[in-house]
């Protein structure tokens, strides 16, 4: 057999693909995103199963794009930022403040899951979305950079969607 065809052990399903602490093991991919308050993603990631969340909060705030506001400059950055108790880290809360984020993340063992639900659904149903594409449903890529595209694929038509029906008063 050829070394090129040959994988190092753990990359069998590909690169960015780790084990699944809740399914018995098996090699898996997370999608990471990050939304505005209606759902619309805004900048999104993939990483192993095994990878903590709080580690993909950095490059999902370095990947949003400048926001068009109608008055004044592009915003380069969001006000503020939503997390639930996966995020509750002090580096992660420095580094947000000296971007100038206000961030409201939940604390472990302190508070409720509960008030941070009203915000939190919005993320949960974007995902939602996502999981309705059969295509992300199982990773059927070996390169991450296919299944990232087709993530991306994705969100620009969960983006299409939102814009092309009228919103319900």
């Amino acid at each position: 057999m050829r070394d090129r065809l040959r994988q190092p052990a753990g990359c069998k399903r590909g690169p960015l693909t780790g084990p699944n602490p809740t399914d018995r093991g098996k090699l898996g991919s997370k999608i990471h995103l990050i939304t505005d308050r209606n759902g619309l993603p805004l900048s999104l990631g993939i990483s192993g199963a095994n990878m903590h969340d709080s580690q993909g909060l950095e490059p999902l705030v370095r990947g949003i794009p400048p926001i068009h506001s109608r008055r004044g400059p592009r915003r380069r950055r969001p006000a503020k930022l939503h997390a639930d108790k996966g995020y509750d880290y002090d580096h992660l809360r420095r580094w947000l403040r000296k971007r100038g984020i206000r961030h409201r993340i939940a604390r472990k063992g302190v508070e409720s899951s509960q008030r941070l639900g009203r915000h939190r659904w919005v993320v949960e149903r974007t995902v939602s979305w996502l999981a309705g594409c059969r295509r992300l449903h199982r990773r059927y890529e070996r390169k991450a950079e296919h299944f990232l595209a087709f993530v991306g694929i994705a969100a620009a038509l969960i983006g299409y969607r939102r814009l092309a029906t009228p919103l319900r008063s």
